[in-house]
């Protein structure tokens, strides 16, 4: 590549580090100025035809409306669980459970979050996480930063083992069903020296820029707790992804790790005696953001039922032995080859998390015996909250299609992506297991899924590996580790978290604390993948 053929292929990372995290632009902004200059090099340097360009940004549009599904969905389950008041009575449940707001965090984000990863994928976690972190007290740039942390180590087989079954088994052109397993075993194995340390830095963070005393020690007191807590979730769904494979081992970790921790808090087991809190939590007049003000009686179960409702189905229409999975994704709508390039896609959004969340905000109405004034006001504040994030990703979305469907049929150079990652290859040699997992963070980065950088890349990182003679299913398992660790600073992620609780401008905030915690899983998972291949 020529240097300005090497400056277009690092736009979309250079524009979320120039933009978003040093000049501290909105979001809205930052990525339609990056779409221009990215589509414009992209002519000029990679010689992808103007057409092939257009091509790119009306799929990356079809694409966004999936993602606005999505987003409609949890603000909408959000606004109809807070015009109920159910949302005053889980806040006053998690406090009944423990008022530790570190303790909280790592409940709610760590382990709920694994569990609704493993069941849907698709941002759900953060998008549900955040706004109930907020509903709960806490800031709402510190519920989005730290849901997007804890959604980490459970991507590697969300979706039911979608970044395995889909991502790897597709991005390599022959894999036997014996080598997929052990690629996911040695991923979770590998996380477990790794994964285990999220629960404590989450919690760092939150002391230390959230905190009266704005202190990492008074986090870092809370090591035997959050340790175990990394285990309660990562040993489970170790031990599921040996005994059953890669498709539960999110769901039955978080679920099991749920269990565990709040019995472990119950009985005080490495609990602190010392509290630890918001300053806000000492004045009994601050009511958080989000939280109706009508109180109203209802009990716990009641409360929470549209959450179980709303996993039950999740589950329900992702295992592929019930028939709901194919009657969901058998509605379809295509686009095929659009404008004669090639160029196609397909949604099928009654499959979509967003359409689940919308049947149970429905169902809510009935069970929490909502008016129709309030059931108006939950579908009003839903629909205004929607057009900042529509504008956001109706750039931000088609900005990665632009460079992911940079290919040009003829030229020397492939993909954008995959000339990145061929030159980072080419620059680490021997010591490429210690770098593997930052080109699964690209492309994580880059596309917002796990699944597709693993299609992106596997057959790459496969390559490399063989010609450097290294265990491919060590990269590979790298490679799944990688695009979970991308998932933090995710722009498409941290786009539909930040509209969910009206953070909307913020995502460069978010991405500047997300980014360390996503550079040190990537070394350390490198770190312990160059010491095992030492025995």
């Amino acid at each position: 590549m020529t240097l300005l053929q090497t400056i277009t292929a690092l736009m979309p990372v250079l524009s979320v580090l120039v933009f978003l995290i040093i000049m501290r632009w909105p979001a809205m902004k930052a990525m339609s100025i990056s779409l221009a200059i990215t589509a414009l090099m992209s002519y000029l340097f990679w010689h992808v035809p103007i057409v092939q360009i257009t091509a790119s940004i009306i799929e990356g549009w079809f694409i966004a409306a999936s993602i606005l599904i999505i987003v409609f969905g949890a603000i909408f389950l959000l606004k109809t669980l807070s015009q109920s008041g159910a949302i005053d009575v889980i806040k006053q449940g998690f406090m009944d459970i423990t008022p530790d707001r570190r303790i909280q965090l790592i409940i709610i984000a760590w382990l709920f979050g694994s569990f609704l990863e493993g069941a849907s994928g698709f941002g759900t976690p953060a998008a549900i996480c955040a706004p109930l972190l907020v509903a709960l007290g806490f800031n709402p740039l510190a519920a989005v930063s730290l849901a997007l942390i804890a959604d980490s180590s459970a991507v590697s087989f969300g979706a039911v083992g979608t970044p395995v079954l889909v991502g790897i088994k597709r991005g390599l052109s022959e894999v036997s069903a014996s080598q997929l397993q052990d690629i996911a075993t040695t991923a979770i194995s590998i996380d477990l020296f790794v994964g285990i340390f999220i629960p404590l830095i989450m919690v760092s963070i939150l002391t230390r820029f959230w905190g009266e005393n704005q202190s990492y020690k008074e986090g870092l007191a809370l090591w035997p707790f959050a340790i175990f807590s990394g285990l309660a979730f990562i040993f489970p769904a170790w031990v599921v992804a040996n005994l059953l494979g890669p498709e539960f081992p999110s769901i039955i970790g978080g679920l099991i790790g749920l269990v565990l921790v709040i019995s472990a808090v119950k009985i005080g087991f490495l609990v602190p005696k010392k509290v630890w809190g918001f300053k806000a939590d000492r004045n009994d007049d601050s009511e958080p953001l989000l939280v109706s003000q009508k109180k109203i009686s209802m009990s716990m179960s009641r409360a929470w039922a549209p959450y179980v409702l709303a996993a039950i189905l999740l589950v329900l229409t992702r295992v592929d032995f019930l028939p709901f999975k194919s009657l969901l994704n058998g509605v379809k709508i295509n686009f095929v080859d659009i404008l004669n390039t090639g160029i196609s896609n397909s949604i099928s959004p009654l499959y979509l998390p967003g359409f689940i969340f919308i049947l149970v905000c429905f169902a809510t109405f009935y069970l929490h015996k909502m008016d129709n004034k309030q059931a108006f006001m939950a579908i009003k504040e839903s629909t205004k909250a929607l057009l900042p994030t529509a504008l956001t990703l109706g750039a931000a979305v088609p900005l990665v299609r632009v460079f992911i469907n940079s290919n040009v049929a003829g030229s020397t150079l492939g993909s954008m992506p995959k000339e990145l990652a061929l030159m980072m290859a080419d620059s680490f040699g021997q010591a490429w297991p210690l770098f593997a997992a930052f080109i699964g963070a690209l492309g994580a980065f880059i596309s917002g899924s796990a699944t597709f950088s693993n299609m992106m890349f596997s057959d790459l990182q496969q390559s490399t590996a063989n010609n450097l003679n290294i265990s491919e299913n060590i990269i590979l398992a790298l490679q799944m580790l990688g695009s979970n660790a991308g998932n933090m600073i995710c722009v498409v992620n941290v786009v539909a978290a930040c509209s969910v609780v009206g953070l909307t401008g913020k995502e460069g905030a978010v991405i500047r604390i997300t980014m360390v915690p996503m550079l040190m899983y990537c070394l350390m998972v490198g770190a312990v993948s160059m010491v095992w291949l030492s025995f």
